[in-house]
């Protein structure tokens, strides 16, 4: 992908350049979204960029567009790398300043976006993926897409040692999300996830999940449960941009019920097919008519 965004500006990869005391390279001081994008589209691009603005408020960074000019730059990037299938990274950083922990008197935010080509885990999706657990030893605003990313690193690093594709994380006994996905059960028929405290990241799939059970008659909670609730599930699951729905059907070695993706599962896979199939009904920005 040849075509980035710097500060608002399109240029060619090889010209981009951050300062080396801008605040997000020294402090994580800054916060980001990953938009899929099918067909050439930006999926649930609002749903993000109200996320974005939202991250933003909680830690006074000032973002200067509004959310219809951000809107247009990720538009006319996908454009310019041909994107078709793939993703739209954009991070803010409160910018450039003096190395000093506490906010600068005046700095300004350096915005980068670059696209990525990535394909849908269609095969994983259709099996089910391994998992494992992981003490969850974040800070305590996991509510802030923050850049502050080690302990889900360390987490996932851990899935990656013992061949897992994902870390299911926990507060003591209580599960909270995976490493980089929000994580679901099913018991009895009703789809359970953790609430939306400051305890976990609120998911754009997670919030699409909730909008197709409504759609599809399942029933859900949002309520805490605990890692004997989690073995003990009919179903598991994880939701996340990139990853989709996406069945766990084994947990630290053992099986989640019979080892197969669920009927809940299922459901809401082929209801999410349906959501992206709408998406490509839709013209591409910028296309000729």
């Amino acid at each position: 992908m040849e075509k980035l965004v710097l500060n608002g500006t399109l240029i060619d990869r090889g010209e981009a350049s951050v300062d080396i005391e801008d605040r997000g390279y020294q402090f994580g001081d800054g916060i980001y979204e990953v938009v899929r994008v099918y067909g050439g589209r930006l999926f649930t691009s609002e749903m993000h960029l109200k996320r974005l603005y939202s991250s933003a408020e909680k830690l006074s960074l000032h973002i200067p567009y509004t959310m219809e000019q951000l809107t247009a730059q990720l538009e006319a990037l996908v454009a310019a790398n041909q994107l078709d299938t793939g993703i739209v990274y954009l991070q803010f950083t409160r910018g450039v300043a003096k190395r000093k922990h506490h906010f600068p008197e005046t700095s300004e935010t350096t915005f980068v976006a670059y696209t990525s080509e990535m394909e849908r885990p269609l095969e994983k999706m259709r099996k089910g993926v391994k998992a494992v657990l992981a003490e969850d030893i974040r800070w305590l605003r996991c509510d802030i897409k923050s850049l502050n990313l080690l302990g889900n690193v360390l987490a996932k690093q851990k899935a990656v040692e013992n061949g897992a594709y994902e870390a299911i994380q926990h507060r003591g006994e209580t599960v909270t999300e995976g490493s980089s996905s929000n994580v679901f059960i099913v018991k009895d028929g009703v789809l359970l996830t953790h609430p939306a405290t400051n305890l976990i990241l609120n998911g754009i799939t997670r919030q699409v999940v909730f909008g197709i059970c409504g759609k599809e008659g399942i029933p859900f909670r949002e309520e805490p449960f605990t890692v004997a609730d989690l073995r003990a599930a009919d179903e598991v699951l994880m939701t996340s941009t990139t990853s989709e729905i996406m069945p766990i059907v084994d947990i630290d070695g053992k099986p989640v019920a019979d080892g197969t993706p669920g009927a809940i599962t299922l459901k809401l896979q082929q209801a999410f097919d349906r959501e992206i199939h709408a998406l490509s009904a839709q013209a591409v920005p910028g296309a000729p008519k």
